[in-house]
C-alpha cells in the first residue's frame, strides 16, 4: 500500500534525479521501476507539492533516518546524506549542491563567522554553485596552500574560487600545498603572515574539507603534488586517505615522516571547538571517510546514502 508520505518521497527523489542528477524520464522510469508516464507524473508531483527549488527541500525519509544514525554511531553535529543515483559514477553531484546549501546557510547568517576551507574537486565544485553574495562580516581562510609544484596557482585551491563568488573577507595561504623540505616549512611558517593566518585557521567556527583518496589515480600524485615513490611509500605505511595534504591511516592517525613532516597546511581545525565537515562519498572515499571519523578528525560529514550504508555495516 502506497501512503501519501511514501508518495512524495518518491516525488522527491524523482524530482533529484531529473533535476540535480540530470536524467531523463525514460532513465528515472528505469532506475524507479516504474512507467514512463509514472515518472512524469512523480516530477509534476515534486514541482506541484513546492519540493523543487533550486534543490530539493523535501526531506527523503531513508536519508533522514541514515544521517541520524550517522550522527549517533560517530557522534556527529552535522550530518547530510543525499540520494545516491545508481546510474552515475560521479563523486560530486548531490554532495556539491548539499555542501553549496550549507555554506549559504552559513554566509546568510548576519553574526560574523570564520569558515576554513580545504580543497578538493568536490569542495571546487560546492564552491561554483554557490550564489553571488555580500557578506562583509564574515571570514573565510585556508587551510592549505596554494601553489603547485610549478609556481602556478593550485587548481583546486577553491578560496579564490569563493572570493569571487561571495563578498566577505578572504585569507588565503601562499604557501606550496607540500614544502621541498621540513626546513623550508618551518621558515615559511614564521613569516608573520603566514602565522596570522594559521592563527586564523586554528580559530574557524565551522571548516569545509574534501577526503582525498590515496590509490592508484591519487589527486596528489596526478596533481604532481608528490611522486609516484612517496604514493608507494604512504601506501607500505598504511595510508588510506589525505585531508589537506596530511596522510591519514585506517586509525586516522597522521603517517610519520614521508611527506606528513613536509605539509605545509595548517593542522586540521579540533572538533572540540569547531564543526569539520567532511565532503565525500563512493567506494575509493570510503577508506578515509571511515579513518576520518574513526579517528575523531571531523565531526560533521555531506555524503550519499550509499557510502552512508557503507559506513554504517
Amino acid at each position: 500500500m502506497t501512503t501519501p508520505t511514501m508518495r512524495l518521497d518518491d516525488a522527491a527523489r524523482a524530482g533529484w534525479l531529473y533535476y540535480v542528477a540530470g536524467n531523463t524520464q525514460d532513465d528515472i522510469a528505469r532506475k524507479l521501476g516504474v512507467s514512463r508516464q509514472s515518472a512524469q507524473r512523480l516530477v509534476s508531483l515534486a514541482v506541484k507539492e513546492g519540493l523543487v527549488k533550486v534543490r530539493i527541500d523535501h526531506p527523503i525519509a531513508s536519508c533522514l533516518e541514515l544521517a541520524q544514525r550517522l550522527k549517533q554511531r560517530f557522534d556527529l553535529k552535522l550530518v547530510e546524506v543525499v540520494p545516491s543515483d545508481p546510474g552515475s559514477q560521479s563523486t560530486t553531484v548531490g554532495v556539491a549542491e548539499a555542501a553549496a546549501a550549507e555554506l549559504e546557510r552559513r554566509l546568510s547568517a548576519p553574526e560574523p563567522v570564520t569558515i576554513a576551507i580545504g580543497t578538493g574537486r568536490t569542495l571546487k565544485a560546492a564552491i561554483e554553485k554557490l550564489p553571488s553574495m555580500d557578506c562583509p562580516q564574515h571570514k573565510v581562510v585556508s587551510l592549505t596552500g596554494n601553489i603547485a609544484p610549478d609556481g602556478s596557482a593550485a587548481f583546486y585551491n577553491v578560496v579564490f574560487t569563493m572570493a569571487d563568488k561571495v563578498k566577505c573577507r578572504s585569507f588565503p595561504m601562499p604557501l606550496p600545498v607540500i614544502a621541498s623540505s621540513m626546513h623550508e616549512r618551518e621558515l615559511l611558517h614564521q613569516q608573520p603572515m603566514i602565522q596570522a593566518t594559521l592563527k586564523l585557521s586554528a580559530t574557524a567556527d565551522i571548516t569545509f574539507v574534501g577526503i582525498g583518496d590515496l590509490g592508484p589515480g591519487a589527486p596528489l600524485v596526478i596533481d604532481g603534488f608528490i611522486s609516484p615513490a612517496e604514493l608507494e611509500e604512504l601506501t607500505a605505511a598504511g595510508a588510506v586517505a589525505e585531508i589537506v595534504g596530511w596522510a591519514i591511516d585506517r586509525e586516522g592517525h597522521q603517517i610519520d615522516g614521508i611527506i606528513n613532516d613536509r605539509v605545509a597546511s595548517s593542522p586540521i581545525p579540533s572538533r572540540d571547538t569547531c564543526i569539520v565537515v567532511g565532503i565525500a562519498k563512493g567506494p575509493l572515499k570510503l577508506p578515509g571517510i571511515a579513518a576520518a571519523l574513526k579517528g575523531r578528525l571531523i565531526n560533521g560529514l555531506i555524503t550519499d546514502e550509499d557510502t552512508a550504508t557503507a559506513l554504517l555495516a
